[in-house]
């Protein structure tokens, strides 16, 4: 989510795809069944978060799959510590209603807050070129002037609504899901990866930092910005505090766009796309390359049980989310929101239709033809090819 406070703190590091997890399985969201448990990374996007959300929602109408750990940057670590109070609150329906709750409360503060949407269809005449000039304005002057000269008193609506819907205390103490929000350390360039026990709202404020609208947050004497930079989100937390193999990754950040961008504002956007992107793409590597290790049988037997073989799974928003303009990640109109909503629900159902039997089974993405730009697909059955994807 587009926001900030001020902020610091340290917690794991690393980047391998391998290590073995001696953790317990936390309880099964207090809804009595016994789900099987999935590990969920959420991108950020500002309000295209809101597809996450509905995303989210759809998945937690499935009393057979539930969550161990969350990995969330910017607007998914917002959705991620909504998520995660709702739960401890009232199980999956908790989780649900927390979700609408939070998302409702910000389309209230940010039809003060937000600026303009060019988007914004209006039956005044004029009203939309008006909207579009003022917003055009906005991100002008975010390109002229730091947050320090035009925000110096660090004013950020999200900090009030996130406190007001997220009881931060509880959550330290009594929160079974496994928490990992991102931020980028500004001095040393490095993702610091805050923990459930960690988590306040600075720590998301932190990892939802634009540097161009917010001051750096900062937490123990050390300055975050947005996470996207070095993890969007990190998956390694997974491999070593989470005993489940499957990660479903929600994307917000189109990883393909068919289009040259040519306006100066598409440009960026498409810039940070890549940016965002990149440290995912890194980690699919070291994934894959474990993958390969284990399947392929390059390991000696004494070594291979010190590796995890890590099962992926994806839900992308490219199509629903293609059409939008970067300025469209600044609109909180509810009508918008729950669109959004709509469209990721509508995404997660597909997903499920489809796959939903190869959960703890097999991958149900391709990693080196949808990630690493390597000739494919390879079989995704849990079937056995030179680089395949099978248990």
């Amino acid at each position: 989510m587009t926001a900030q406070a001020k902020t610091g703190r340290q917690s794991a590091n690393g980047n391998s795809a391998g290590a073995p997890s001696k953790h317990t399985r936390p309880a099964s969201n207090r809804s009595g069944e016994n789900p099987h448990l999935i590990n969920l990374a959420l991108q950020g996007g500002g309000a295209h978060g809101a597809f996450s959300w509905g995303v989210i929602d759809r998945l937690l109408d499935e009393p057979d799959i539930g969550f161990e750990g969350i990995s969330g940057t910017s607007a998914g670590a917002v959705n991620a510590v909504v998520l995660a109070h709702g739960l401890m609150q009232d199980g999956r329906r908790g989780g649900q209603a927390a979700l609408e709750d939070f998302w409702r409360r910000s389309s209230l503060s940010g039809s003060v807050w937000s600026p303009p949407r060019p988007q914004d269809a209006s039956p005044i005449p004029g009203l939309a070129m008006l909207s579009a000039a003022v917003y055009s304005i906005f991100d002008t002057l975010t390109r002229t002037f730091s947050p320090y000269e035009f925000n110096p008193f660090g004013i950020n609506p999200l900090t009030d609504t996130l406190s007001e819907c997220v009881d931060f205390e509880a959550l330290k103490k009594h929160c079974s899901t496994k928490l990992f929000l991102s931020a980028t350390n500004v001095h040393t360039g490095r993702v610091r990866v805050f923990e459930s026990h960690e988590v306040d709202v600075d720590v998301v404020m932190a990892s939802a930092c634009l540097p161009f609208l917010f001051q750096a947050v900062e937490i123990d004497g050390e300055h975050y910005w947005d996470g996207g930079y070095v993890g969007n989100p990190a998956l390694f937390p997974f491999f070593y505090k989470c005993e489940s193999r499957d990660v479903m990754i929600v994307h917000i950040n189109p990883m393909e766009r068919e289009e040259v961008p040519k306006t100066a504002p598409d440009i960026l956007n498409r810039i940070n796309e890549i940016s965002f992107n990149s440290s995912l793409i890194n980690e699919m590597r070291a994934i894959n390359f474990v993958t390969r290790l284990l399947e392929q049988d390059w390991l000696k037997d004494e070594y291979k049980n010190r590796l995890r073989h890590i099962l992926v799974h994806s839900i992308r928003a490219d199509d629903a989310l293609k059409h939008l303009s970067v300025e469209s990640k600044f609109n909180v109109n509810w009508s918008f929101l729950t669109d959004l909503r709509d469209r990721g629900r509508a995404a997660a159902d597909a997903w499920l239709s489809a796959n939903r039997g190869s959960l703890g089974k097999h991958s149900t993405v391709d990693l080196e033809s949808q990630y690493l730009g390597l000739p494919g697909p390879r079989p995704l059955d849990g079937t056995k090819s030179p680089a395949g994807n099978s248990d």
